[in-house]
């Protein structure tokens, strides 16, 4: 993703704080909102502050810190780490004991709408540069990745809200500050048709603004919005799921990549099965930070980490439930792509497959006994890179595989159920050495559709969604022994307390 460092005037965000004083007053020798927007080169710098949001605009270990307690924790895959449970707020997101004061609620909340401040303006304002200080295809090129990016902090927000404030304007006024929350289905239209018109964008992008968004990750998200949606609405379930179905068969031009770990450790950026990526670097040319402390954030204290996060007991379990029937004669690959654990596989002393040494020579010593398992995903391939103080991993924010298995979803809920059973052995195949999936039934395609999801997605906080989508909270937080759980009050986050002091509109 092209990395430009924006002017301070573009920070005015859509909440929280009143803005009077900014828009009533405008010095004579600074650039100001309105007389910034001159040629391609501000309107390329107007996009890369609208694409720094998707870092949560914090860099470091504060990246980590909003991301993963509010997204992860709540699922039945992860449990807290022994370094989590000192952070009343994080404890709070895990238990179910959180109010709409919690600050990671808030900064996430902020976060997305500092992002649609930025897109609002790019969509307003790069349409009013004079012709001759932009090419016309490059002008509707960055308009469109606007929309793509409208629509995708306003899908962030439907994933953990339950009522948003839709945001189709840049606000130029304190009125503008004070708007109701609307329906979903009212949120849901506008989503899709910002997605709709982002699939105008070119299905590659030059390797200059590799990482941006294509037409590829527009379809791929607007499926994702449809299905999503079918479930809300029954009465529209089966339109919606269609609408879903033509949206996946859009997303071409992609593979699964076979060697799962590359495509999280840094080592395969970009991959050929990636759709929509976010983009770090250890470039710090002209005061640029987009590093992050990630991998101390997920690696286990025995690794000399942080402990924060580790894989459920849920999660082995899943791995396990099939069985040594891969090809390899062991678990599912994807189990040993995902977490370290004691097993021979890691305990093989020539491998050394535990950065250079066995499980039980890191997790099971003198200094440790209790041998446990611990997340391998998203941690750098090298020792030297594990404890380098910054690391720059990509994230992925869709695959391919995402694609493949929600479309399958889309199909068996149609009853198309044979047209899903090849995508889900597609996805068993290239990443986890397993043979072709057994059952025929829409329940048993369903069931399997299920267990993929769960092997192939942890850490990347797809879990609660799933649940959520299926009508399945209630008895998953009971099994994982979440009892404060209660589906009217915690299905979604509330709307931050901040946002509803600030906004005249919200009761």
């Amino acid at each position: 993703m092209k990395r430009l460092i924006y002017i301070a005037v573009l920070c005015l965000a859509s909440l929280a704080v009143s803005c009077e004083d900014f828009l009533t007053v405008e010095s004579p020798d600074k650039v100001t909102s309105g007389s910034f927007w001159r040629n391609a080169t501000d309107a390329e710098s107007g996009l890369a502050a609208a694409y720094s949001q998707l870092e949560y605009s914090i860099q470091t270990w504060d990246y980590s810190e909003v991301k993963w307690p509010l997204e992860a924790y709540r699922e039945d895959v992860v449990v807290m780490g022994t370094d989590a449970v000192n952070y009343p707020e994080w404890v709070q997101l895990g238990n179910f004991s959180y109010t709409a004061g919690n600050s990671r609620i808030t900064m996430y909340w902020n976060n997305q709408y500092m992002g649609l401040s930025f897109a609002n303006q790019v969509i307003g304002r790069v349409s009013e540069i004079p012709e001759g200080n932009i090419d016309q295809t490059l002008r509707t090129q960055i308009i469109n990745e606007a929309h793509f990016l409208r629509a995708y902090y306003h899908f962030k927000l439907m994933l953990n809200y339950e009522n948003i404030v839709l945001r189709d304007r840049f606000i130029v006024d304190q009125e503008g500050l004070d708007k109701a929350l609307s329906t979903r289905p009212e949120a849901w239209d506008f989503i899709i048709e910002d997605f709709k018109t982002a699939t105008a964008l070119p299905a590659k992008q030059s390797a200059e603004k590799l990482g941006r968004a294509t037409s590829g990750a527009a379809y791929a998200y607007m499926g994702y919005a449809y299905l999503t949606r079918a479930w809300e609405e029954p009465a529209k379930k089966d339109e919606y799921l269609a609408e879903a179905v033509k949206a996946f068969d859009a997303v071409t031009g992609y593979e699964l990549e076979s060697d799962f770990p590359s495509m999280f450790d840094g080592s395969n950026k970009n991959s050929k099965e990636s759709v929509f990526e976010l983009q770090w670097t250890m470039n710090t040319a002209n005061g640029a930070n987009y590093r992050t402390q990630m991998h101390f954030w997920i690696a286990s204290s025995e690794l000399e980490g942080w402990d924060e996060i580790l894989p459920s007991s849920f999660l082995m379990n899943e791995y396990m439930k099939e069985g040594e029937i891969a090809s390899t004669g062991r678990y599912d690959s994807r189990l040993y792509d995902t977490v370290f654990f004691q097993c021979d596989y890691f305990n093989d002393p020539e491998a050394g497959r535990v950065y250079g040494y066995t499980y039980d020579e890191w997790y099971a010593n003198e200094d440790f006994p209790n041998a446990r398992s611990a997340f391998r995903k998203m941690l750098p391939p090298t020792l030297e890179l594990l404890w380098a103080d910054r690391s720059a991993n990509n994230l992925p924010l869709m695959r391919y595989a995402n694609v493949l298995l929600m479309k399958a979803e889309a199909l068996n809920e149609l009853g198309r159920t044979s047209e899903a059973i090849p995508l889900i052995n597609q996805v068993r195949a290239a990443h986890g050495d397993m043979p072709a999936m057994t059952g025929t039934t829409k329940a048993e395609v369903f069931a399997q559709i299920e267990h993929e999801r769960i092997l192939e997605f942890p850490l990347e906080n797809l879990r609660w969604y799933d649940l959520r989508r299926w009508g399945k909270l209630p008895e998953a937080m009971q099994a994982a022994g979440k009892t404060n759980f209660n589906m009217e009050k915690h299905a979604f986050y509330p709307v931050p307390t901040d946002e509803v002091n600030a906004n005249g509109m919200i009761d």
